[in-house]
């Protein structure tokens, strides 16, 4: 690998790419779209207090929550379990899901994908969305 590869994957504060939601934002660092990954998609996001992001689906990934601040409860299928600073879920392909901020404080949550061409799937619909760093159903 040159040094003009580790400069193409290194992604810097700065250039994250955030969107804004509804219920708080996502900020993107690692993705195909972004240019700086063909087999992830990594990122954070933030959900204020009171709020939950929409239930959703990935069609074609597993993901990887890990809360980094705050209190959430999270959703998988019909179950519901709290989560806090420190814990991780790993969800699979398929599996309807969310979360819904319980704390005081903006949840911040690091979540990774195992594909760079992450889909996402409104928990109704029938077609997943092509979009990886615009607004969808997503975390």
């Amino acid at each position: 690998m040159t040094a003009e590869d580790l400069d193409a994957r290194l992604r810097r504060k700065s250039d994250h790419v955030t969107v804004p939601m509804p219920w708080g934002h996502l900020e993107w660092c690692v993705s195909a779209e972004i240019g700086n990954s063909e087999t992830m998609t990594v990122g954070k996001c933030f959900i204020d207090v009171g709020e939950a992001n929409g239930r959703h689906y990935h069609p074609n990934c597993d993901e990887i929550l890990t809360v980094l601040r705050g209190q959430i409860i999270h959703s998988w299928n019909d179950d519901e379990r709290l989560m806090g600073v420190g814990d991780v879920i790993s969800i699979p392909q398929g599996v309807v899901h969310n979360a819904r901020n319980v704390g005081t404080v903006v949840a911040e949550l690091a979540i990774s994908f195992s594909s760079a061409y992450r889909k996402t799937c409104d928990e109704l619909a029938e077609e997943p969305s092509e979009r990886t760093t615009e607004p969808a159903a997503e975390q």
